[in-house]
């Protein structure tokens, strides 16, 4: 499975890939992920809050949906483990993945800037 995922992730990330090890590390870390043939989601529960530290489509299965059901099934989990809201870090100038997010309740609550290689992170969160 992890060897699946770093081959997505290079699909979906190409300048930055993650390898099956960071994956590991991740999991070995507390962290959980959703993964399919054409998606993945990270996350992880602190308390009570969550958050999505990554999430992936492959190019050829963006915009049907996918990266949104992750989102409900992740969300989901975090309120039945006691999260009381969930956030995540985007790339100001990914608009897609921002306006997704926005679409499925997030909404900004601050900036970081340069965090991505001079790209400012957009920070959202959601009251779960």
């Amino acid at each position: 499975m992890l060897n699946d995922l770093e081959n997505l992730h290079k699909l979906c990330f190409p300048n930055k890939p993650w390898s099956a090890t960071d994956f590991a590390d991740l999991k070995k870390s507390g962290c959980d992920i959703i993964a399919s043939q054409n998606g993945f989601i990270v996350w992880r529960v602190v308390t009570d809050e969550a958050e999505i530290i990554t999430v992936g489509v492959h190019p050829n299965a963006r915009r049907t949906g996918i990266a949104s059901a992750m989102l409900v099934l992740v969300e989901n989990d975090a309120k039945k483990r006691g999260a009381k809201k969930i956030f995540l870090e985007v790339a100001e100038n990914n608009t897609p993945a921002r306006v997704m997010y926005k679409n499925n309740g997030y909404t900004q609550i601050g900036v970081r800037p340069k965090y991505y290689d001079g790209i400012d992170a957009i920070l959202m969160e959601k009251i779960l």
